[in-house]
């Protein structure tokens, strides 16, 4: 890899690696106070469709986690900039609680196709409706691709199957907002005035948190909490600089490791 300049910036995912669902990792918090005092930027990047980032700011705030709501970017938001950019009406299957992010876009007449995690949704007849929409001509959106993530009883299925059945069943490609894509990784340091090679990134997913974040630059810390699976970390190539046990893990090797602190 390229020369490094000196760390600026961390961006840390939420689900899988600070809390899985109304349980943190342990000793999240602690080592997230450990990171405040260092002199760096940070930003909380997550793919989380279920809920609106005012509910996800809310749970973690419940948890204890010094985090401020402007200080997260959602896959949400990336996907709603992406609808009034194309000015278009989505049909929107993303999970009730996530609708807040999306107040104000006119959704009548749907002409577009916009997909989340959508549990409550991902039914016969809604899929089959997006699927028509879509062979006359809408734009298919991912908010993401994820194969999988982790719930308090075991792996759930992503939104990515579902993704993947329609692009398939359409023969189309959908447009992806989300992580592993290069432009969100940029937008989410766009206001930390920060290059990706003065940035590492923190996460669950090998290929979505940490293939992504190298991809664009950056550097890749996996932890081996929430949807981590035993050989994760080489199904990316250029592999993971870091693979360690959890959030705190990768925290002490910022400070001690890639940090200047002369």
């Amino acid at each position: 890899m390229a020369s490094r300049r000196a760390l600026k910036a961390v961006l840390i995912d939420l689900s899988g690696t600070l809390h899985i669902e109304d349980a943190a990792v342990p000793g999240a918090q602690e080592a997230l106070a450990r990171l405040r005092r260092a002199p760096v930027a940070l930003k909380f990047v997550t793919n989380t469709t279920k809920e609106c980032k005012r509910t996800l700011h809310e749970r973690l705030r419940r948890l204890k986690f010094d985090i401020e709501e402007q200080e997260i970017f959602t896959s949400l938001t990336a996907a709603r900039n992406l609808l009034e950019q194309k000015v278009v009406r989505p049909l929107l299957l993303v999970e009730d609680s996530a609708l807040e992010d999306f107040a104000g876009i006119e959704t009548s007449d749907p002409n577009a196709v916009v997909i989340g995690l959508a549990p409550d949704h991902f039914n016969y007849q809604m899929l089959n409706k997006a699927f028509r929409l879509i062979l006359d001509g809408a734009p298919l959106i991912a908010i993401h691709k994820a194969r999988y993530y982790k719930k308090k009883d075991g792996l759930a299925l992503g939104p990515g199957p579902f993704v993947t059945g329609l692009e398939y069943a359409t023969d189309t490609q959908a447009t992806v907002v989300g992580k592993p894509v290069k432009t969100f990784f940029l937008e989410a340091l766009r206001d930390l005035n920060c290059s990706p090679e003065e940035a590492v990134m923190i996460g669950d997913d090998a290929r979505d948190d940490v293939g992504g974040a190298q991809n664009a630059g950056m550097l890749g810390i996996l932890v081996k909490t929430g949807k981590y699976r035993a050989g994760d970390e080489g199904k990316i190539n250029p592999p993971p600089h870091l693979t360690c046990e959890s959030f705190p893990e990768a925290v002490d090797h910022i400070l001690t490791h890639l940090l200047d602190t002369k």
